[in-house]
């Protein structure tokens, strides 16, 4: 089996969020079940920068509506064959994938991801000029959203899936890019990839796709509603029978606390003794007072709505009196931001806060605190929840998305039959997110079955394996194997 894996970032090689994660570990776990994958990926600066030179096996030079381009041959971290789309025009920039250095999205983002989802359905057709030909088109957020669009209209065309990693990103442009990125306006129609009066690109992947999968079975539930849908509810409702939601996986090599090198001190589930290590280097470096003894909420997040970063801000105070201490990091939307720094500022050595990105910091957040924070509005996976799991910090989460999947509630019940891994707050809010954080500090008091508790997280399997199955599933469903 032959499958092309398109998408717009991958871990190492170029992350912004979770989409990395998932693209640089799920062809990896694909390779290793014998599937034949390739990872398409734009040129980016970061991603010609960390691989050596490498040849070149196609040129697009005449392709209606983009610039020249051509395809750099080469090879993932993971050992995966990858294919780069080097077009200097559209991906040789500073700042990120999708923004500019003052995080002002590229204007001409519509031709950037039309690009890499026209080379991907050639890739994908009787016109493609490899000899390589996919089976199947694995197609990732709205960033490759018109490939299954334009393989409707190859002729020699793969099947084609759409992976939803957050449906409240959804590629919407104005109409006239329709034409001007060379889709047909037979496409730009309700069923199709009109979208109240504009072209969508996630939209265009839903519909013309042969199968939609979504990153957790509740997720997969959840976007069918009005809720959670995002306007897209009812095109998902109408193809339920070819959705498919799949937990996404986490990498051991990358998060594993026994060999962990952002580590202090590393542990495992049957010597926890290095975590203590840990929780102090934590507390020195972010400032706290060193104390083994008090509990310690970690949160490593975007600072966005989506997060419910401020009902956790808002019980900051009656949390650093039970008593605890507080450790945020991320970066986001400038009022969250502000408000955690303000809280910092008037708790010294009780809160720390670190606006950015950093990956070392975020590891050792995982590993030194007691218990992490995820209050997500929604949530479609969500990957730290796992991390925390697997790092002895039992996660305390809202009841949504793959959140609710990965995370199992501790009460009398669980943690006697031993599945208890976190807390589960079912109905967000300050007053919820405050009860659910007392009752986890109150189990943290009793260090017996508190450890029983941490050991339980870090013996589930949140291996790739697994999901890859998963997938290779989907796979054969769509080719009628």
């Amino acid at each position: 089996m032959q499958v092309l894996f398109a998408t717009s970032e991958a871990a190492p090689l170029i992350k912004t969020g979770g989409l990395a994660d998932v693209s640089g570990a799920l062809p990896v776990a694909l390779h290793k079940l014998g599937v034949d994958v390739r990872v398409l990926l734009p040129g980016y600066p970061q991603v010609l920068q960390a691989l050596p030179p490498m040849p070149i096996v196609a040129t697009f030079s005449s392709l209606f509506g983009f610039p020249a381009a051509r395809l750099l041959e080469g090879t993932m971290p993971g050992g995966v064959p990858l294919w780069v789309l080097d077009c200097p025009d559209l991906y040789q920039r500073g700042g990120g994938p999708y923004a500019d250095e003052k995080g002002q999205d590229w204007s001409d983002n519509p031709r950037r991801f039309g690009l890499l989802s026209k080379v991907a359905a050639i890739l994908g057709s009787g016109e493609s000029p490899l000899n390589w030909h996919p089976d199947v088109v694995h197609c990732n957020d709205w960033q490759t959203g018109l490939a299954p669009a334009f393989l409707k209209y190859a002729p020699g065309a793969a099947r084609s899936i759409m992976s939803i990693h957050n449906i409240a990103f959804q590629g919407v442009f104005p109409a006239h890019w329709t034409p001007e990125l060379g889709l047909p306006w037979d496409s730009y129609k309700a069923e199709g990839a009109e979208y109240y009066g504009n072209l969508s690109f996630l939209k265009a992947g839903l519909f013309f796709c042969d199968h939609i999968t979504t990153v957790s079975p509740t997720y997969a539930r959840e976007i069918q509603t009005d809720a959670l849908g995002f306007g897209m509810q009812g095109l998902l409702q109408h193809k339920r029978d070819a959705l498919t939601g799949i937990l996404n996986g986490i990498d051991y090599d990358e998060w594993n606390p026994a060999t962990d090198h952002h580590l202090s001190a590393h542990y495992d589930s049957r010597n926890l003794v290095g975590k203590a290590a840990n929780k102090a280097e934590l507390q020195r470096r972010m400032g706290l007072e060193v104390n083994p003894d008090i509990p310690l909420f970690g949160l490593v997040s975007r600072f966005t709505y989506q997060k419910g970063i401020e009902v956790f801000l808002e019980i900051a105070p009656q949390l650093i009196d039970m008593p605890a201490q507080l450790v945020l990091l991320g970066s986001g939307d400038a009022g969250i931001q502000s408000w955690a720094q303000e809280l910092a500022y008037r708790y010294p050595g009780k809160i720390g806060v670190r606006v950015g990105f950093d990956e070392g910091l975020s590891h050792l957040i995982e590993a030194g605190s007691d218990l992490f924070m995820m209050p997500s509005r929604f949530e479609p996976c969500g990957l730290n929840q796992m991390y925390s799991q697997c790092y002895g910090t039992p996660p305390i989460v809202h009841a949504t998305g793959g959140l609710l999947d990965s995370v199992t509630d501790c009460t009398e019940a669980t943690l006697a039959d031993g599945t208890a891994t976190g807390f589960v707050i079912h109905g967000l809010s300050a007053a919820t997110l405050l009860a659910t954080a007392q009752h986890a500090v109150d189990i943290y008091r009793d260090p017996a079955t508190w450890q029983a508790l941490q050991v339980n997280g870090m013996t589930r399997d949140f291996s790739w394996s697994q999901s890859a199955e998963a997938y290779r599933n989907v796979y054969e469903k769509v080719l009628g194997y």
